[in-house]
């Protein structure tokens, strides 16, 4: 997007839909990039267990303008400004196949998507991109997983656990409630269920054999939620896997690599639309 070019031509303004979901009217904060490239690819960005629209910033943005596509947002029930979670609603362990098998549908059908999307999660979104895929292995163009998990690891916890003790002692709930109306829904929804005794028992990994899209499957090297297992136990099962490590890159390479990233993307897309 040049200087002169109004940001309002590519990006529209956040938007609100209702869904239907576990027996419930929820409204689901949205924004739609680039919308009017109709002939081009549609990339849903499926954000991280503390994220939403607001907290992706301007990647989304900037990788649709880079790969010239469209690119829908959204905030998933319990974040940004979607619908909290009800007082004393606690999520189970498969709270990840829920918004996978049950929201991610109902949203894109509510939305009148009926192309093949393709799909870029970043952790929690990642696990998610991949349980859609496997359920609804001919509804989805292409997967990119950034961070994803497969699993749950000590390693990883411990990072949870060090979140936890943050949100409660430092400013990090004030820095997360510019991104969520109900910061407490955001945060503790994600991190009561990980740190769930009965949570490190989940894992996805036998789900994946269904999933016949290509892949791009993407994690920093300095990943303090996970190591590069998630990573390979893709490639191992699916080998239509494209692996990147990024150096010198955390748990969120949009924020540390977001360049590498970008041409990444570009380029799966680019061979494989």
């Amino acid at each position: 997007m040049s200087a002169a070019q109004p940001l309002q031509a590519t990006m529209s303004a956040t938007a609100f839909v209702d869904i239907d979901w576990a027996g419930r009217r929820v409204r689901i904060e949205h924004q739609w990039l680039n919308a009017a490239k109709q002939d081009r690819p549609l990339v849903v960005f499926l954000h991280e267990g503390l994220g939403s629209v607001a907290m992706w910033k301007d990647f989304p943005q900037a990788l649709c303008d880079a790969a010239n596509v469209r690119g829908l947002v959204y905030s998933r029930p319990g974040y940004g400004r979607s619908t909290p979670r009800a007082a004393g609603e606690r999520w189970n362990a498969d709270f990840m196949h829920a918004q996978a098998h049950e929201v991610l549908p109902a949203l894109l059908d509510t939305l009148n998507v009926k192309e093949k999307p393709w799909l870029l999660g970043h952790s929690d979104g990642g696990s998610i991109a991949l349980l859609y895929a496997s359920r609804f292995p001919d509804s989805v163009a292409g997967l990119v997983v950034v961070a994803p998990h497969l699993m749950v690891e000590e390693y990883g916890l411990a990072s949870i656990r060090t979140a936890r003790d943050a949100y409660a002692t430092t400013g990090l709930k004030e820095k997360l409630a510019r991104y969520h109306d109900d910061v407490d829904s955001a945060f503790k929804g994600w991190n009561d269920i990980w740190l769930d005794p009965s949570f490190p028992n989940w894992t996805i990994e036998a789900e994946l054999a269904s999933i016949t899209c290509p892949i791009l499957a993407v994690q920093g090297v300095d990943d303090e939620y996970g190591t590069l297992e998630h990573i390979h136990g893709i490639a191992r099962r699916l080998p239509q896997t494209q692996l990147l490590e990024l150096a010198q890159c955390g748990h969120s390479p949009h924020r540390d690599q977001p360049a590498a990233l970008i041409r990444a993307v570009k380029e799966f897309i680019d061979q494989h639309h």
